[in-house]
């Protein structure tokens, strides 16, 4: 057992192909509206899902309203290995995130109260049975669900802030693969809970004229920590058996404790009204990935390595049972360009497009996040039935651009705890939801 065989398992904390809509393993699927229009949001108040995009523009939301909404994510995608083979597929699995909006405060007063809670991250992701990266990854289930209470003052009609914590208030990961063991394949499982944890989201929204508006918003970084997650094996050789007390020695950890940031991410955006029924809006952010250098595991025994410490395992073992494996992602930006058009005062009708570029480096792309630029498309219908209830529809389509890594790269970068070969990913992203105003 050789050290890039634990580092594998470090690879597959909290990411997957089936992220949507943002760089690495960061999801963005904050309001069924928005999502129609691109992802656009941070410069519009177009209703509660402002709390997400923009807390300062929850202020100019002037009815209140509740809203829930749910997106249904399937990735197809493909993996060729850099030595030839068939062409390897995920097996079709649905993620669905979702989100839930409620705000109160004065129609006509300057400040509302609300409380969000949504899904930044979560997927899900399988890879076929015996594909040539199963000692990296087999599969991955994800789970986080975010609760911000939020807070948003208007100063006067065209200016308003906002503030909101960002509470991480469930956490899971459940991390899976093989183990090239001499006496046959064994499986190896990686199952904790996040600890929980607060950060922030600020926003300001300005309206200089009626038919523009703009603003800017911040959600920081926050460490996403498990303690004590649960190490289990299957396929150990039985205890009694020749080779059982050699190869079992190498694996006697049964916790496990790992850190990874959810990074901060800045956004700027403008919102045009050229007539009463057409809405155009523009963003750009910046995820500040260049913070995720590293993923490290501290397990409470062996899992991988066991005998005296030399060069190849050092920190595996000595009371450290250290594992480290390089990320060194690097800031990504996204650009995002949509508008609405109200063809009845019943029928509202959006289109948008996005393109996002990787946060992941040339020779750094593991199968768990095999992220590349991707270029985004969508579309969307609102049925308003009655001024106060509206059922809300968006398509999200994103074609991940081929990203191919050789083994020659993964030498260089000293990153042969993944595979080479070439990735390619498309996600289709249905998504529904109903508001309802009072």
């Amino acid at each position: 057992m050789t050290i890039k065989t634990l580092l594998l398992a470090g690879g597959t904390l909290l990411g997957s192909a089936a992220a949507a809509s943002a760089s690495g393993f960061q999801v963005n699927l904050g309001g069924q509206q928005n999502i129609g229009m691109g992802g656009v949001g941070v410069g519009l108040s177009l209703d509660q899902a402002a709390m997400f995009y923009n807390p300062g523009a929850l202020a100019m939301v002037r009815e209140n309203g509740v809203q829930v909404g749910a997106n249904f994510a399937l990735a197809r995608g493909t993996y060729m290995s850099s030595n030839g083979g068939p062409e390897r597929h995920l097996q079709p699995l649905v993620v669905t995130p979702f989100n839930l909006y409620a705000s109160f405060g004065p129609k006509e007063g300057k400040y509302k109260f609300g409380v969000a809670v949504y899904t930044p991250y979560g997927s899900q992701l399988r890879y076929a049975d015996q594909w040539e990266g199963r000692y990296a990854l087999t599969e991955i289930n994800l789970q986080a669900v975010y609760v911000q209470p939020t807070f948003s003052y208007a100063f006067s009609p065209r200016f308003s802030v906002g503030a909101g914590l960002t509470m991480l208030a469930y956490g899971s990961a459940n991390i899976q693969r093989d183990l090239p063991l001499p006496t046959g394949p064994a499986h190896l499982t990686l199952d904790g809970k996040a600890d929980f944890r607060v950060g922030y989201n600020v926003g300001i929204f300005l309206k200089p004229t009626d038919k523009l508006s703009v603003g800017i918003s911040y959600r920081s970084q926050i460490e996403a920590r498990l303690k004590g997650g649960d190490v289990s094996l299957a396929g150990l050789p039985a205890a009694g058996s020749p080779s059982a007390g050699a190869i079992n020695s190498q694996f006697t950890a049964t916790s496990f404790d790992s850190t990874l940031p959810l990074p901060a991410m800045a956004a700027i955006g403008i919102g045009v009204m050229p007539t009463d029924k057409l809405t155009i809006g523009l963003d750009a952010s910046l995820v500040m990935w260049n913070t995720y250098r590293t993923l490290d595991f501290a397990f409470s025994g062996n899992n991988g390595n066991a005998g005296p410490e030399t060069p190849a395992n050092s920190g595996l073992i000595g009371g450290k049972n250290i594992s480290s494996s390089k990320r060194y992602y690097q800031d990504a930006l996204a650009f995002r360009l949509g508008g609405q058009y109200k063809a009845t005062d019943q029928l509202i009708l959006r289109l948008g497009t996005a393109y996002d570029f990787a946060a992941v480096k040339d020779g750094y792309v593991t199968p768990e996040t095999p992220d590349a630029d991707r270029v985004i498309g969508t579309a969307g219908v609102t049925y308003q039935p009655t001024p106060h209830l509206g059922i809300d529809a968006s398509f999200q389509f994103e074609r991940f651009v081929k990203r191919t890594q050789t083994q020659d790269d993964l030498i260089s970068n000293g990153t042969t705890d993944r595979v080479a070969g070439t990735y390619r990913t498309d996600i289709f992203i249905p998504g529904i939801g109903v508001r309802y105003s009072f």
